[in-house]
């Protein structure tokens, strides 16, 4: 990989900025930075992509013919270290970095069509339908059936801590379409619309406080055949290669490091004693530390994008790395903020979300996150792939064991 930006990409780069500057508006920017979550409220989200959808920006990771940018490797590397910089809302990656490219590679003609639009422009709000109660890192023992009917399938079970179910109005999920001696056979990937009738919702609010994740329970939900996407019994297949784009389709170094920036700013308000935290011996060896393992995921990162842009999928080894990484690079940094503040890191705010609020803060606005990010950030190496699988896959890939 050439890291040396052409002028081209030095101009592009002046380019990104200048949009940002002009459309990235501080209420965004605040709501953005109040929001512990680990992705923005459709409110804020759904926002700021329709402005990049107006800019024809919303989807960097999609070829044109989709409605995607056809962004190179570097224009995809500069706009999301920019974004990053200036502080731009986490646009929801159910859509497009996760059933999105599973539609384009999977989908029919008439599914991608339908359903890739309305992705790019946030007229749909997507959640993922893959964990059930029992059925967690072991995705393949799911039970949620899924029984033909004529042309629909009608289905029931149950999926759990299914982020931003509250808000979607459709789901992707892996269902069980036939026993088979094999548990990963049998199971197919299927677009549910949510208002169809027989769903029900059940709010899970998590440690931090946020209403993040939910249980969704199907009662004889009757769901189109058509909107099965691959073959009956095909999903496994189908739902890894969405799994390699959730763990290894995004650029998550550009935000840890301005996380970091965060951090430091916070660190220097803050005093150990006589002195600024920021100044102290152990939070510059944290720091330091901080950075050496971003910069290395960067470089991970960077690797998946360049095979993304020869037209390969991420592969489960990069992508296992990549999301283990991130996991526990963001632990650690919610875990620094939450020390920068002394006794302030133990105040807590329950008026959600915080960018709503009216009344002052008991610490600084900038603060306020600390705590509940810290909190929200222990389930980061659970989620998409708890942190004891992806080493599995990274040992038995890579080594053999």
């Amino acid at each position: 990989m050439d890291l040396t930006f052409t002028a081209e990409e030095r101009a592009f780069r002046d380019e990104v900025r200048a949009f940002l500057n002009e459309k990235l508006t501080p209420d965004l920017k605040r709501s953005h930075h109040l929001t512990p979550s680990v992705f923005s409220d459709p409110p804020v989200g759904n926002r700021w992509q329709k402005i990049l959808h107006a800019r024809g920006w919303a989807a960097p990771l999609w070829p044109k013919e989709y409605g995607g940018t056809g962004w190179s490797l570097a224009r995809r590397y500069i706009w999301e270290i920019e974004s990053a910089a200036a502080g731009a809302p986490s646009v929801t990656p159910m859509g497009l970095r996760m059933v999105g490219p599973v539609i384009m590679k999977f989908g029919t003609q008439a599914q991608k069509d339908f359903y890739l639009p309305r992705i790019c422009n946030a007229e749909d709000y997507w959640c993922q339908g893959y964990s059930e109660p029992g059925s967690g890192s072991d995705l393949a023992s799911l039970k949620t059936r899924a029984v033909r009917d004529g042309d629909h399938y009608v289905i029931n079970g149950s999926k759990i801590w299914t982020t931003h179910a509250h808000h979607a109005n459709r789901m992707f999920a892996l269902v069980r379409t036939s026993d088979e001696p094999k548990k990963q056979d049998g199971i197919s990937f299927i677009l549910i619309d949510m208002k169809t009738p027989g769903i029900s919702v059940r709010p899970i609010l998590t440690i931090g406080g946020d209403h993040e994740t939910n249980q969704v329970f199907f009662d004889d939900v009757r769901v189109p055949v058509e909107n099965r996407v691959g073959a009956e019994g095909q999903g496994w297949a189908t739902g890894k290669y969405l799994l390699e784009f959730e763990r290894g389709g995004a650029m998550t170094s550009g935000r840890l490091r301005a996380i970091l920036a965060d951090i430091e700013k916070l660190a220097s308000t803050y005093r150990d004693g006589e002195k600024p935290y920021a100044a102290t011996e152990t939070f510059a060896l944290r720091r330091s530390q901080a950075e050496i393992d971003i910069d290395a995921l960067e470089m991970t990162e960077l690797r998946i994008m360049s095979s993304l842009q020869s037209g390969q999928n991420p592969g489960s080894v990069s992508s296992s790395l990549a999301k283990l990484r991130n996991s526990e690079i963001k632990q650690s940094l919610t875990a620094l903020a939450v020390d920068a503040l002394g006794q302030d890191g133990l105040y807590w705010e329950g008026h959600r979300p915080l960018y709503e609020m009216n009344a002052e803060p008991g610490i600084p606005e900038e603060a306020l996150t600390a705590l509940p990010e810290y909190l929200n950030s222990r389930a980061y190496t659970i989620f998409g792939g708890t942190s004891e699988v992806q080493r599995d896959i990274i040992a038995k890939v890579v080594i053999g064991m």
